[in-house]
């Protein structure tokens, strides 16, 4: 049974900074890409950051230079380090796992970021 239990959210000030964490079980982490995505109310599910199966890292424009995404496959851990949060970043963030050849796919359950004064 696939898992992807994600962690870290909360809230937090305008300027602060949070760390999430998602845990998978279940896939051969290390061959699959992975990805944080987020949705905010009445809006569609963008992608945030994505780190290949080899460690590549690319952001969304809007939170290059204050997001970082990582990875430790010997604890099947993805990360994203936010900082310099801003309000438009409230949103509840997924973590998502693409098979490295394509064709299969898993979500995590999401956890809510709120930035607010």
């Amino acid at each position: 049974q696939v898992q992807l239990v994600e962690s870290g959210g909360g809230l937090v000030q305008p300027g602060g900074s949070l760390s999430l964490s998602c845990a998978a079980s279940g896939i051969a982490f290390s061959k699959y890409h992975m990805s944080w995505y987020r949705q905010a109310p009445g809006k569609e599910r963008e992608l945030v950051a994505q780190i290949t199966h080899i460690g590549g890292a690319n952001y969304a424009d809007s939170v290059k230079g204050r997001f970082t995404i990582s990875r430790d496959n010997a604890k099947s851990t993805v990360y994203l380090q936010m900082n310099s949060l801003k309000v438009e970043d409230t949103a509840v963030y997924y973590c998502k796992a693409d098979y490295f050849l394509g064709s299969r796919d898993y979500w995590g359950q999401g956890t809510q970021v709120t930035v607010s004064s």
